[in-house]
């Protein structure tokens, strides 16, 4: 089983689909700044926890601040059946709008 990367700018592609879920892996003060509209808050620390709120039926996209977190937690999930997408460095290199 693996994992998939996209480009930081085709997130939009994915935004307010059914069935996808955005999730911005930073700490809640750093989502609160600005974040992918969509996106839920699940900081990388609380993943582990949280994890079995999230369904294996829907697509997870994945974003941190440069892309390894994100990477970390996509591999992580994966070995539990989770149907996954990485955003290639971060949300630093996402130029569309925030919210």
């Amino acid at each position: 089983m693996s994992f998939e990367t996209i480009k930081a700018n085709d997130v939009v592609n994915y935004i307010g689909r059914p069935n996808v879920l955005i999730i911005d892996l930073r700490d809640r003060e750093d989502y609160m700044k600005g974040h992918i509209p969509s996106a839920v808050n699940i900081p990388y620390d609380n993943l582990e926890h949280e994890k079995h709120r999230l369904s294996r039926n829907t697509l997870l996209i994945l974003y941190c601040d440069r892309g390894h977190i994100s990477l970390l937690a996509a591999r992580d999930l994966m070995k539990y059946g989770y149907q996954i997408k990485s955003m290639h460095g971060g949300i630093q290199a996402y130029y569309g709008k925030l919210v």
